[in-house]
């Protein structure tokens, strides 16, 4: 490893990067500061591993997989240094209040925390103690909630979340690999046919300045589900300032409820491949491209998802609904306004998908009609509503006090 001084978004960074001219197979690797080292390692197919590191009494630098059950406690603050798989078998538990950071890094060198199929994260946070993930430049420390340093637009400084499991997906093989993260990590596999895979319990989790680029248009989201399962829980999570996506399903049926995505690059909610769950309330605020991109089944598959009880601020945001002709899904009780001109619902389904709309508002500039924004007969779901007259929407007071976007007043009149 070495050391440097990086300049990002006008802070200094001290940030801790692994060479990447490290290179490795499974049954070793050419960096001899590794546990499997290996003088007869010459292809780059597989993970170097190293010792977990105490930096000091209070921080303690992560740099392999977790393959047994496993602490992190929230006294400590913990670095991720590269990409840290929690491995088929293994649990990782995260006592509320922990703060977890990933070190910058892109390509092959980008961070994250993976839970990889068969693997468990039981990371249950409280409205009074949520767990937060961000970056190595953050100077934020357990017990507080907004950052005492970092811009809350900064993005992509280290990767994201991504839960993997063996709930079906629709694709052309029952399993295949997750986007954000390289080919050869077989960690990287998702899908299968358990409809109620079980991985784990994300509780009042915040993640934060993530997204970073491992390839072109190849970002880590916020918060990426594969084929994930619904005998996992997840509520109560937001989203700030990714680089690409808020989350981004690919398949599975996990429900998720109690969100908030403030600041993304790209898409705030993304669905792909058939997921088959629910979104229940949720805010969405100036999102980066669309406000939703709820694509189609890929492959054979078939199935739908319903979104529900959302207050979508959209300025900011390049679009507000962008659908597949062979989308398939049911949006109900979501609120629009903060629009613009230039942003639209795009379409509807063609006959090879489905959209149903059920109680749907939204504020329209004045001197402007609903069929500025809502096309090709979207706008006969639309009901236009003046500003803080809208029925329908999310409960925001249940997602104030514990995210960022809530204590800054960010999600102030909501």
């Amino acid at each position: 490893m070495r050391k440097r001084n990086l300049k990002v978004g006008g802070l200094l960074v001290l940030a801790t990067l692994t060479l990447a001219t490290t290179s490795c197979k499974k049954e070793g690797c050419t960096d001899e500061t590794a546990l499997n080292y290996s003088e007869e390692a010459k292809k780059d197919d597989g993970s170097c591993n190293y010792a977990d590191d105490v930096v000091d009494e209070s921080t303690v630098m992560v740099s392999s997989n977790i393959t047994e059950n496993t602490t992190w406690t929230k006294d400590k603050t913990y670095i991720l240094n590269t990409r840290v798989a929690v491995l088929s078998g293994a649990t990782l538990t995260i006592e509320p209040g922990t703060v977890i950071k990933g070190e910058v890094g892109t390509g092959a060198n980008a961070t994250a925390l993976i839970v990889a199929r068969g693997g468990k994260l039981m990371a249950e946070g409280t409205a009074t103690e949520p767990i937060i993930f961000t970056t190595v430049a953050d100077e934020i420390m357990s017990g507080q909630i907004e950052s005492p340093n970092m811009d809350p637009t900064l993005n992509g400084l280290w990767g994201g979340i991504i839960v993997l499991g063996n709930a079906p997906i629709s694709a052309d093989a029952q399993s295949v690999q997750i986007e954000g993260i390289p080919a050869s990590d077989q960690n990287g596999l998702y899908g299968g046919s358990n409809v109620a895979d079980n991985s784990g319990v994300l509780k009042y989790i915040s993640i934060r300045h993530g997204g970073a680029n491992i390839g072109e248009g190849n970002e880590i989201n916020g918060l990426t589900l594969g084929g994930v399962g619904n005998g996992t829980t997840i509520e109560y999570i937001e989203i700030v300032s990714n680089q690409d996506d808020g989350i981004e399903w690919f398949g599975g049926t996990v429900n998720v409820s109690n969100v908030v995505v403030w600041n993304t690059g790209d898409d705030a909610i993304d669905t792909d491949q058939a997921w088959a769950g629910t979104l229940d309330n949720f805010i969405v605020v100036n999102p980066g491209d669309e406000c939703f991109e709820l694509d189609g089944p890929e492959g054979s598959g078939t199935g739908s998802h319903t979104i529900t009880n959302g207050t979508v601020a959209a300025f900011g945001a390049d679009g507000l609904v962008d659908l597949d002709p062979n989308s398939n899904l049911t949006m109900s009780n979501v609120y629009f306004f903060e629009l613009t001109a230039g942003q639209d619902f795009d379409e509807l389904p063609d006959a090879s998908g489905s959209f149903t709309g059920l109680n749907l508002e939204a504020t329209i500039p004045s001197g402007e009609a609903v069929t500025d924004y809502f096309k090709a007969g979207s706008d006969m779901y639309v009901t236009s509503v003046a500003t803080g007259s809208n029925t329908v929407g999310a409960n925001a007071g249940i997602l104030t006090s514990w995210s960022w976007a809530g204590v800054s007043g960010a999600l102030a009149g909501f």
